[in-house]
């Protein structure tokens, strides 16, 4: 009779913190990083294919990019980030690995009121851990803080502010993202997003994208996405297509 009791309890147990876990929250497809952290104990993986056209003589392809992620406790995500690129450039193309990202996610905040849900992201580069062409000269930090309005139990306006180093020099690289998400049933979204890049010592870009997303289970989630350049400089068009889970 004890060892049924002890079973029963264990079983309940397990069924409310299996329904206590909200269905997965991905930082792609969009520019956009989500303020929500992965589970406790749990990994998250999010890995796709990216084929960027650069202007008319270049392009870029990520074959793949993939970003590991682990629960380490309610407040602190362990993060991982890997990647294969294509560069093209008329007649010359150079691939390799480019430089291993470790870093991690931080909650700051809950949503209240009009304080968003915050976490802040940080990462930095090990310039040798990558294929020679890709290798950078210094480790490179890149950090943003992400945030979230909840609009309705359908819509989300969410956005980033943040900087990014490159490896080669100390100029850093300034971001922003805005996006708007949308769920058209509990299991398809999709969103809109505008973001740009402002080097300290360059003309920044700006861009256009939207995508849509389709969760297969509340751990597994498919993407589709594309953008566009809005400005001269900025990239030309992409397109990519991904995946997420976590176990």
């Amino acid at each position: 009779m004890r060892i049924k009791l002890l079973f029963f309890l264990f079983f309940q147990t397990v069924v409310v913190t299996a329904q206590q876990i909200e269905p997965i929250q991905a930082d792609r497809p969009d520019q956009t990083e989500t303020p929500y952290l992965v589970p406790s104990g749990m990994i998250q993986v999010e890995t796709g294919f990216s084929f960027q056209k650069n202007d008319a003589i270049s392009n870029t392809n990520i074959l793949p990019s993939t970003l590991w992620k682990y629960g380490l406790n309610e407040n602190f995500e362990l993060r991982l980030i890997t990647s294969y690129t294509s560069e093209n450039n008329q007649n010359e193309t150079i691939s390799g690995v480019n430089p291993i990202l470790i870093g991690c996610k931080i909650k700051i905040s809950d949503e209240k009121g009009f304080v968003p849900k915050t976490s802040f992201i940080g990462h930095f580069s090990i310039p040798k851990l990558a294929t020679k062409a890709f290798q950078g000269d210094f480790y490179a930090p890149k950090f943003r803080f992400v945030m979230q309005h909840t609009l309705s139990n359908k819509a989300t306006l969410s956005y980033n502010l943040g900087a990014e180093w490159d490896g080669f020099s100390a100029e850093p690289t300034f971001i922003y993202t805005l996006t708007s998400g949308f769920s058209l049933t509990d299991k398809i979204g999709f969103y809109a997003e505008t973001f740009g890049f402002a080097p300290q010592n360059d003309i920044a870009n700006h861009s256009f994208d939207g995508g849509i997303t389709y969760l297969i289970n509340d751990n597994f989630m498919l993407d589709l996405s594309s953008g566009f350049g809005i400005t001269k400089n900025a990239p030309k068009n992409y397109f990519a297509l991904g995946f997420s889970f976590r176990i």
